[in-house]
């Protein structure tokens, strides 16, 4: 495994308040977000893994209705959405190893998931299948195909991998989740590689 993956965690504490000021707030995700409310529905609460400071997703999702559970390994990045969304729950944790005995409608990993070394990455559908309802919506981003990709944020590598897409169908339905749309670097949304499911 590439060093970079153990120094996610600080990397983005340490430049907690910048990538909070440099994360964009146009929410070009917004139609990925609708789709992901439609199969959560109307009201469902909203597991939000890697959910940074709290702007813009899960802010869009709260004006839409839905409780936020935010999670994040960055208490600074936990502070800052608790500070602008007290009504809603905001936990520092790691979704490695998340195990927060409830069950909700809708699962967000958005840019964080993939974040994940390929081991970890397998090891978080059964956490995502214990935390999801019947009928609950899972959703996250992905690379393009199987590898590591190191970027840079702040002059450090920051790393992200993936798996093969056909592998990540075999964890979704080895966990009960069912592809509902897949998208290999959808040109309307910022080319992300996305995923939404949904829980039997």
């Amino acid at each position: 495994m590439d060093p970079s993956a153990a120094n996610i965690i600080d990397l983005y504490e340490r430049h907690a308040c910048a990538w909070d000021s440099d994360r964009g707030r146009s929410l070009f995700e917004r139609d990925w977000l609708d789709r992901f409310r439609a199969v959560a529905g109307d009201g469902a609460s909203i597991l939000d893994l890697g959910c940074g400071a709290g702007e813009p997703m899960a802010a869009y999702l709260i004006g839409c209705g839905h409780a936020i559970t935010g999670v994040d390994s960055s208490p600074t990045l936990i502070d800052i959405a608790a500070a602008r969304f007290p009504a809603h729950t905001w936990i520092v944790g790691d979704m490695r190893r998340l195990d927060l005995g409830t069950r909700f409608g809708g699962i967000l990993a958005w840019d964080s998931f993939f974040h994940l070394s390929h081991e970890d990455q397998r090891a978080m559908f059964p956490i995502f299948r214990a935390h999801a309802a019947s009928g609950a919506a899972l959703m996250l981003t992905s690379g393009p195909r199987d590898g590591e990709a190191i970027g840079r944020y702040q002059g450090e590598p920051l790393y992200h991998a993936s798996l093969d897409s056909a592998v990540y169908e075999a964890l979704l339905h080895a966990n009960g989740f069912e592809v509902v749309l897949h998208m290999v670097e959808d040109p309307t949304c910022g080319g992300h590689t996305i995923w939404l499911a949904q829980a039997s």
